[in-house]
């Protein structure tokens, strides 16, 4: 089965080489396995929680999206979109909001940290939490609930969130699914083998602490944050302790085993701080020098990095747009038309129609069963990788019309739908051929009945 990956990506700042070696890299390194599905996405909406500068947004999302696409996204194979490009995603959040306990969001950590501080400064408990960040966790629910992600990367920090997703998801699982699950409950996954890289001063790489080395600097830029690296006061010639040099652990991060292995040595022997710093720019600019070129090409043609994220809020969407119709109808909010539909036949005694329904699988395929007018599954459809393919094959099923069914009969005393010379969908096993022929008689009445009624 497909393996669904979905990782976001929040708009606050300008890519870093510690964001390339723990997250960018890793991710678009698992997006090539074939058993994956990946979803990476730009987090604008999570970006608004923690800035307020437009300007500051806007230029993120045009860095982050060239950085991604720079270092080798294939976005033909993995869905990359904005956020705020899927309007399904905040209906979902309410959705999701209307059946999150107050009392969980009061458990979230960020929300706690705020609380605590504001105790300890002697201020209100919610002085400066809005609701984004107090709902933040619901948000992100919908991101990941939205396309069925059965993993999801993050940080030891983010774990809680995640958790709080599968409660979300059970819950409404629980009040709306009569027998159907809708949501697939995500799995948080930890990536202890990623690389925490050090700043210029030993601390974890970070914008908080003003300590990155920004990744697509210029060469001369580069050579100057490297530099500034700190390091002990050991002179040239006087062995020098690897593994206690922030240096050498960036460049442990970028360099084959045989490199590593020179350069430990190189420490060892003597190596000047100075030298090991310029071996060191060396490394990374050889390792970024052509992803730099890319970026800086697709930063002077943001109409192009605007065609790339449609297309992907465009593919996004052919899952979410369908996916939140089922919500909907599943929670109440339907067409008065299906009503209007629905009450015609009461007035006879036959009660319900045939009908078409459509679903999704675990693996991200889609299908519809025809259900008879008492509910009896008379055929189940082959799976599908487009929504709107389900739609379409339906309607020309009724187009076309009861006579024109090619239905063919399989071992096991079932019978098989065709149509352009492909299988669309497989019926039932049943008894004996008897009720064979009587269950495709069925088929042909139904599709007619459902035809006649349209």
């Amino acid at each position: 089965m497909t393996t669904r990956i979905l990782t976001g990506i929040t708009t606050t700042g300008t890519p870093h080489l510690g964001n390339y070696a723990g997250a960018i890299r890793p991710a678009i390194a698992a997006s090539c396995d074939a058993a994956t599905d990946s979803y990476y996405f730009l987090a604008d909406y999570h970006a608004l929680i923690k800035c307020d500068d437009p300007l500051r947004i806007q230029r993120s999302r045009l860095e982050i999206a060239a950085t991604w696409l720079a270092c080798g996204l294939n976005t033909d194979k993995a869905t990359f979109y904005r956020q705020s490009d899927i309007p399904e995603i905040p209906e979902l959040c309410w959705l999701l909001t209307c059946v999150t306990a107050k009392g969980l969001l009061n458990r979230a950590h960020a929300y706690k940290a705020s609380v605590d501080k504001n105790v300890e400064a002697g201020e209100d408990p919610d002085a400066g939490v809005t609701m984004g960040l107090y709902s933040y966790p619901v948000l992100m629910a919908a991101d990941i609930l939205m396309f069925n992600a059965h993993k999801v990367p993050v940080g030891r920090d983010q774990i809680q969130h995640v958790e709080m997703a599968r409660d979300i998801a059970q819950r409404f699982n629980h009040l709306f699914g009569r027998g159907r699950e809708f949501f697939t409950l995500p799995e948080a996954v930890i990536e202890e083998e990623v690389a925490t890289l050090p700043g210029l001063d030993g601390r974890k790489m970070s914008k908080s602490y003003d300590n990155t080395i920004p990744l697509f600097a210029s060469a001369r830029e580069l050579k100057a944050a490297i530099a500034r690296i700190v390091t002990d006061s050991r002179l040239p010639g006087e062995p020098k302790d690897p593994d206690s040099a922030h240096l050498y652990t960036l460049y442990q991060a970028f360099a084959t085993p045989t490199q590593l292995a020179e350069f430990r040595a190189a420490l060892l022997d003597g190596l000047a701080w100075g030298e090991a710093k310029e071996r060191l720019f060396t490394l990374l600019d050889n390792e970024l020098g052509e992803a730099r070129e890319r970026y800086h090409a697709l930063m002077a043609r943001p109409s192009e990095l605007e065609d790339i994220l449609l297309a992907g809020a465009a593919r996004a969407r052919g899952i979410a747009t369908p996916f939140l119709g089922e919500l909907r109808e599943a929670v109440g909010l339907r067409s008065f038309r299906s009503e209007t539909r629905a009450a015609a036949p009461a007035k006879k005694k036959a009660g319900k129609t045939p009908r078409f329904v459509s679903f999704r699988e675990q693996d991200g395929s889609f299908r519809f069963r025809f259900l008879a007018a008492d509910g009896e599954e008379l055929l189940l459809s082959r799976p599908f990788a487009d929504p709107k393919a389900v739609g379409a094959v339906t309607q020309r099923l009724l187009a076309s019309g009861a006579d024109a069914l090619e239905l063919r009969e399989d071992e096991g005393n079932r019978f098989s739908l065709w149509l352009d010379g492909e299988c669309i969908g497989d019926s039932p096993a049943h008894a004996d051929g008897e009720a064979l022929d009587a269950a495709m008689l069925r088929l042909r009445d139904a599709v007619a009945s459902l035809a006649a009624a349209d």
